[in-house]
C-alpha cells in the first residue's frame, strides 16, 4: 500500500463532511434523526484533523477555512432569508429567534468539527476564530438585512404593552438579546440599531400621553398615572431590555411626564397645591437630575404670585379709604403675610424635608413680597408700624403676652427678608420714640424682647440707639423725681403749675424739627426754672428744647362749661394770645409768636377749621388765608370735659428717609476704613465686594456711592491709590 493511501483529497474528505453537515442541518430543522453519537463526532473531527496535518499540497487547511464560511452562508441564503421574508410583525421574531438559536448551535457543531483549525492554522495566520467567522455571517446575511424590521416590530410590541394589551415578554427578550449579541461583546448595535429608537418612541408615546393627562386630570391623579408609568417602564427593563437602558429610559419618562408640565403641573386648578401632593412631587423630582431646581423655581413663583396677590389687595384697600385718614392696612397686610408665611414654611419642613433649595426658594419669593410698597410706603415702613401696633397701648387687640411674644417673632422673621432693613430700622425708632414720650408702651419686658430678638438678628449696631433710647426713659424718669424733690426744697422758684421735662440723648433719637418760637410767658418761666436746676445738677451739657413733642393741658373757660384742652405747646403758645386779645390777625399772630407761613397756617386750621373750633375765624372757611382775623370762641362746647385737639399729620416720610440716606454714607466710609485698616493693601474690585458684603445685612449699598465715598476718604487722607498700580489701594494709618 505504501504511505500515499494515507493522503485524504479534499473532495473525497469534503464528501464525508457534508454528510455530517446535513445530518446536523436536518437536526436543526426539527425533523427525524438521531443525534450525533461519539463516534460520529470523533470520525467527523478526525477528518478534519487528518486533512489538516497533511504536507505539502494535500494540507487542506486554508480550503476549509473557507468551506466553513461558505457551509455557514449557503445555509443561511439558501433556508434563513427565506423563512424569515414570508413573515412578518412577531412571527417574524419568533422565526428569527428560532433560527438565532438554531445558528448558534450549528456553530457550536462546525466549530467542535472543526476545532483543529482553530488550534493551530487560525493561530499561525492571526485569523478570525471559526465562531467569530460564524456569529459574523449570521450578522452580515441576516441581521444587516432585518434589523430594521425587528425593530419596528419590537417597538410595536412595547407599546401595545403600555397600552395595556397582553404580550410575549419571552419573544421581547429574546428579540432584543438579539442586538446585544451582535455587537460581539460590545454595546454599539444595540445602542445605534435599537436603544435609540426605543428612546425616540418613548418620548414620543409620553408626550403625547402628558399632553392628555395634563388637560383631564388633577395633580394628584397626574402624579399617581406617572408613578406608575415610571415603575412600569423600570419592570420593563427587567424584564426584556438590557440593564443599561435603565437610566437614559427613565429619564425620557420624567422629562416627558414631569419636566416638561411642571408648571402647569403645580399651577393645576383642579386640585391646587396639598400637602400630600407636595410631598409626591418632592419624591418624584428628587429622583430627577435637576429635579429639585425645577420645582423649587415653580414653588417660588407660585408663592411670590400669591403674595404679590395680597400686596395688591392692600394696595387696592389702601388706595380706597379716605386720603386723610390713616389707611392701618399694616394691620391687616402684615398678618396675611405673616400666615402666607407660615403655610410655606410648613410646606418647606414636611413636604420638603427642609431642603436648602427649597430655602432658598422661599427666602428668594419673601424677599420680593417684603420689599414692595403698598399704598406709597416701603415694606420697611409698613412692617415697622405693624409693630408699633403690637406695641402700642390699645393697639394690640387685647391679646396675650405669649400672642404679643409671637407676632413680634413673625415680624423680626419678615425682617430677614427687607433689603433696606435701616429704613426699618429708622421707622421703627421713629415710632419706638413716641411709644416712650407719650406714655403708650403697652408693656416694658415686650419692647425689651423684640429688642434683643432684633439684636441676635441684625447685631448689636442696629439696635444700639433704640436701647440707649429706652434707657434715657427710665433715666429721665428719675430726672424728673430730682426736679421735683428741688422744687420742694425751693418754693421760692416754682414754675407755677404742674410741668415736667423729659431730658434725652441726643444721639439715640431722631432728629426732630425745632422752630425758634417766641413762647408765652407762663412757658418760658417753666423753661427757666428747670434750666436753673439741670446747671445745678451738671454743667457740661447743653439743653435744646423740642417745643413739638411737648404737650400742655390747658383749662378752656366756655360759657357752656369748663373744658380741659390738651395741646401742643405750639398750639397752647396760639391760645395763650387770645389771654390778652380778644381779637388778633393771621399776621398778628405770626409775628408775635415768630413763625414760619407754614407752621402758622398749620395751628390755625387744627384750632378753627377742624373737628374742634375753639377759635372763630372771619370769615369763615375751611382754609386758612393770611387776611384772616381770628377771636376766641366762648360758646365752643362738646360733650367731653377732656379733649385732645390733634394737629393735622405732617408726613416725615422723605426725612427719614433722607436721614437713613445720610447714615448709610457714614456706614460706608466706617466699611471701608474698617476693611483697609484689616487689610492695609487690597485690590480695588476686592475692596467693594467685601464692602458690600459687610453691608448687606443692613442695607443693599449701590456700587457708584461706594465708589465716591472711597474717592472722598482718598481726599482725606485714609488711604491711597497706589501709584503703580491704580487699582490697588493702601491704607495711610
Amino acid at each position: 500500500m505504501g504511505q500515499e493511501s494515507k493522503f485524504i483529497e479534499f473532495d473525497q474528505g469534503w464528501a464525508d463532511m457534508q454528510k455530517g453537515i446535513s445530518k446536523l442541518k436536518r437536526l436543526l430543522a426539527g425533523e427525524a434523526e438521531t443525534p450525533f453519537s461519539t463516534r460520529e463526532y470523533m470520525t467527523l473531527y478526525t477528518t478534519i484533523y487528518n486533512m489538516c496535518i497533511q504536507k505539502g499540497p494535500y494540507d487542506h487547511s486554508e480550503q476549509l477555512y473557507n468551506k466553513y464560511k461558505e457551509t455557514l452562508e449557503e445555509y443561511i441564503t439558501s433556508t434563513v432569508l427565506p423563512s424569515l421574508e414570508e413573515k412578518h410583525d412577531k412571527f417574524m421574531l419568533k422565526e428569527l429567534v428560532q433560527r438565532w438559536l438554531n445558528h448558534k448551535l450549528m456553530v457550536k457543531w462546525l466549530v467542535r468539527f472543526f476545532h483543529y483549525l482553530d488550534r493551530y492554522f487560525i493561530n499561525r495566520r492571526s485569523l478570525p476564530a471559526l465562531n467569530v467567522v460564524g456569529l459574523n455571517c449570521f450578522r452580515v446575511l441576516v441581521y444587516e438585512e432585518m434589523h430594521a424590521k425587528v425593530k419596528d416590530a419590537v417597538l410595536v410590541l412595547i407599546d401595545e404593552e403600555r397600552e395595556g394589551e397582553q404580550i410575549d415578554r419571552t419573544l421581547l427578550k429574546n428579540s432584543v438579546a438579539i442586538f446585544v449579541d451582535m455587537g460581539m461583546g460590545e454595546m454599539n448595535r444595540y445602542q445605534n440599531d435599537f436603544e435609540v429608537y426605543l428612546l425616540q418612541g418613548t418620548t414620543s408615546y409620553y408626550s403625547r400621553k402628558a399632553a392628555k393627562w395634563i388637560g383631564e386630570d388633577t395633580c394628584p391623579d397626574y402624579l399617581l398615572k406617572s408613578e406608575e408609568c415610571l415603575k412600569k417602564e423600570a419592570d420593563r427593563v427587567y424584564n426584556y431590555l438590557h440593564l443599561t437602558s435603565e437610566t437614559k429610559l427613565i429619564e425620557k419618562v420624567q422629562h416627558e411626564l414631569l419636566v416638561v408640565h411642571i408648571t402647569q403641573l403645580l399651577e393645576n386648578d383642579h386640585s391646587g397645591i396639598k400637602m400630600d401632593v407636595l410631598c409626591r412631587i418632592y419624591l418624584l423630582y428628587n429622583k430627577i437630575s435637576q429635579g429639585l431646581k425645577l420645582v423649587a423655581n415653580v414653588f417660588k413663583q407660585h408663592v411670590t404670585a400669591e403674595g404679590t396677590a395680597l400686596v395688591q389687595q392692600a394696595d387696592a384697600a389702601a388706595s380706597n379709604q379716605a386720603s386723610n385718614a390713616p389707611s392701618g392696612h399694616e394691620q391687616v397686610f402684615i398678618p396675611k403675610i405673616t400666615e402666607l408665611h407660615d403655610k410655606y414654611m410648613t410646606y418647606l419642613n414636611s413636604c420638603f424635608q427642609g431642603h436648602s433649595q427649597f430655602q432658598q426658594a422661599l427666602k428668594g419669593a419673601f424677599e420680593v413680597i417684603c420689599n414692595k410698597t403698598v399704598n406709597g410706603s416701603p415694606g420697611a415702613e409698613i412692617l415697622a408700624s405693624f409693630a408699633d401696633h403690637v406695641l402700642r397701648k390699645g393697639g394690640s387687640e387685647k391679646l396675650g403676652d405669649d400672642d404679643i411674644e409671637e407676632r413680634l417673632e413673625k415680624i423680626v422673621k419678615l425682617l430677614d427678608y427687607l433689603i433696606d432693613k435701616d429704613v426699618f430700622a429708622e421707622f421703627y425708632r421713629k415710632k419706638l420714640a413716641r411709644r416712650l414720650l407719650f406714655d403708650r408702651i403697652t408693656n416694658d419686658d415686650h419692647e425689651r424682647s423684640i429688642l434683643s430678638k432684633l439684636k441676635l438678628q441684625c447685631g448689636a449696631l442696629f439696635t444700639s440707639k433704640m436701647e440707649g433710647m429706652v434707657t434715657d426713659v427710665v433715666l429721665a424718669k428719675e430726672n424728673q423725681a430730682s426736679f421735683q424733690e428741688y422744687l420742694r426744697n425751693n418754693p421760692d422758684v416754682h414754675p407755677g403749675f404742674d410741668f415736667t421735662a423729659t431730658v434725652l440723648t441726643t444721639g439715640f433719637w431722631p432728629s426732630y424739627k425745632s422752630l425758634d418760637i417766641i413762647l408765652p410767658t407762663e412757658l418760658v418761666k417753666c423753661v427757666e426754672v428747670f434750666k436753673g436746676f439741670y446747671e445745678k445738677k451738671t454743667k457740661h451739657r447743653k439743653l435744646t428744647w423740642i417745643h413739638s413733642l411737648g404737650t400742655c393741658h390747658i383749662n378752656g373757660k366756655f360759657e357752656p362749661k369748663q373744658i380741659e384742652l390738651i395741646v401742643s405747646i405750639y398750639q397752647a403758645s396760639v391760645l395763650l394770645l387770645f389771654n390778652e386779645s380778644g381779637r388778633l390777625s393771621y399776621s398778628e399772630i405770626l409775628s408775635q409768636l415768630n413763625l414760619t407761613h407754614e407752621d402758622t397756617t398749620r395751628l390755625l386750621h387744627s384750632l378753627s377749621c377742624a373737628k374742634y373750633k375753639i377759635l372763630n375765624k372771619e370769615p369763615s372757611s375751611k382754609s386758612i388765608s393770611q387776611s384772616d382775623t381770628f377771636e376766641f370762641n366762648p360758646k365752643f362746647t362738646d360733650k367731653l370735659r377732656r379733649i385732645k385737639v390733634p394737629l393735622p399729620p405732617v408726613d416725615d416720610k422723605k426725612k427719614i428717609v433722607e436721614d437713613v440716606g445720610k447714615d448709610r454714607v457714614y456706614a460706608i466710609d466706617a466699611a471701608v476704613v474698617r476693611i483697609m485698616k484689616s487689610r492695609k493693601v487690597i485690590p480695588h474690585q476686592q475692596l467693594i465686594s467685601e464692602t458690600v458684603e459687610q453691608l448687606s445685612r443692613t442695607f443693599k449699598p449701590d456700587i457708584k456711592a461706594i465708589k465716591k465715598r472711597i474717592e472722598d476718604l482718598i481726599t482725606r487722607d485714609y488711604m491711597e491709590r497706589d501709584p503703580d498700580q491704580p487699582t490697588m489701594f493702601r491704607y495711610l494709618a
